[in-house]
């Protein structure tokens, strides 16, 4: 399966895929002591505003009436600000995902494209940062339902980052979510086994995207030296391979890890939190996106994946079948 560890909220399945809240007290401990360390940011910032700056990852969705499979972050999984004497820098918010530098004196920020511009307006009130960006768009390209507006605010908590986004015209209540940086959101507690307990994953696993039609894959090795190794691959339709990844699965501390490697980059580690003898489901708070992972080997021999946040959402699941040796 194809894990994605850019800061977007779109995610392949590893080629062929491709994480617990503590006390106020705690996080209010965690926040004085992030506040507390050395920053970029000026020393002449109001009170509150410097610990805005940094990376924040979604945690938890806080809007009113949703449904469980409607959870999901009100914007990106993954995103981070800078914070400057008079501005904010939206890091990676913009179009192309290009930074956006938006001043707290509501003097309006212009970004200018070939088909939209994009008008900036940012405060900082009552501990809260605020912009909104509204779109002004050709009327040849204005298709329907398009937004013409989105309004965002950022407000430290005890318990973490609160964000709340709506736009216009609106299209349900206003979306709220938590966010904390990776450091403060708490690891989930390992689960007991030995590589041995998961043998039935072992094999050459292949299926087809009923969306695209592409074909994927993914080969462990038996378990052997503590250890699980595996490639996966996807191959469109014309015969064309479009993603790999180097997966593991290795013992550590009583427990097991999966580590995964889209694109042979950079290794995120999901921890096993549940084991039985036909299911595995292994997590990663800290990570954007996906946060829990689960394989389960079914009756019938067939083998699934599937992906999501840690809670609700729609996670996206993936079949397989045993490869014929024939």
């Amino acid at each position: 399966m194809r894990i994605r560890l850019l800061p977007a909220t779109a995610i392949t399945l590893f080629a062929t895929f491709s994480i617990a809240l503590t006390s106020s007290a705690t996080w209010a401990q965690a926040a004085n002591a992030v506040a507390a360390q050395p920053s970029s940011a000026p020393a002449t910032l109001p009170n509150g505003l410097r610990a805005l700056d940094g990376e924040w990852i979604y945690v938890e969705d806080r809007t009113e009436g949703r449904a469980l499979e409607q959870l999901g972050p009100p914007m990106a999984s993954k995103f981070s600000m800078r914070v400057e004497e008079g501005a904010i820098v939206l890091n990676g918010h913009g179009s192309g995902h290009k930074d956006v530098r938006i001043a707290l004196d509501g003097s309006v920020t212009e970004v200018v494209e070939p088909k939209t511009t994009s008008r900036y307006r940012g405060s900082w009130k009552d501990g809260t940062f605020e912009y909104q960006v509204e779109f002004v768009r050709a009327a040849d390209n204005l298709p329907d339902g398009s937004i013409h507006s989105i309004r965002r605010s950022f407000r430290n908590t005890p318990e973490g980052l609160l964000v709340r986004v709506a736009v216009e015209p609106a299209r349900g209540p206003e979306a709220v979510g938590l966010y904390r940086h990776a450091e403060d959101i708490a690891l989930p507690a390992p689960a007991k086994a030995a590589i041995g307990d998961l043998a039935w994953l072992a094999g050459a696993w292949v299926g087809t995207r009923s969306e695209t039609g592409s074909s994927i894959e993914e080969r462990w090795s038996p378990p052997l030296g503590g250890a699980m190794l595996a490639v996966s691959r996807s191959v469109n339709k014309s015969g064309k391979m479009f993603a790999f990844e180097y997966l593991r699965i290795v013992e550590r501390d009583g427990g097991l890890v999966y580590i995964a490697q889209p694109g042979g980059a950079k290794g995120t580690e999901f921890v096993l939190t549940e084991l039985t003898a036909t299911r595995a489901v292994f997590a990663n708070p800290r990570h954007d996106y996906p946060k829990r992972i689960v394989y389960e080997h079914s009756a019938d021999g067939d083998l699934s994946a599937t992906i999501g946040f840690m809670k609700g959402g729609t996670p996206r699941r993936f079949e397989f079948k045993r490869e014929s040796s024939h």
